[in-house]
């Protein structure tokens, strides 16, 4: 991840927002589910924990350290915030998404 980031000249917490994004948008479309739906939100949620673990246990620590937890802590919480808000939004304020007739 720390590659991309570099190759794309952005930041690693950057990175996570954009592709959080871009995998509850695909997956909305994937299932044919609206962004209200749990389902896009919740393959977000697994691509994060998956990515996390993935993160520990190939890290280059031999035992799992408390700095390892605290930045993927920060990493899930940094990743859910637009896709948590965009399902909030859908939900609860759908007119935001809806173009207005005159």
């Amino acid at each position: 991840m720390k590659a991309l980031a570099a190759d794309l000249l952005i930041t690693k917490d950057a990175l996570h927002i954009y592709l959080a994004f871009i995998i509850q948008v695909s997956a909305a479309a994937l299932f044919r589910r609206p962004l209200s739906n749990g389902l896009p939100w919740a393959t977000v949620l697994l691509f994060e924990l998956v990515n996390e673990g993935l993160d520990m246990w190939l890290g280059e620590e031999l035992h799992l350290k408390r700095w390892q937890l605290v930045g993927a802590a920060h990493d899930l919480v940094n990743t859910m915030i637009l896709p948590t808000a965009l399902l909030l939004l859908c939900r609860h304020a759908p007119g935001l998404f809806r173009r207005r007739t005159p």
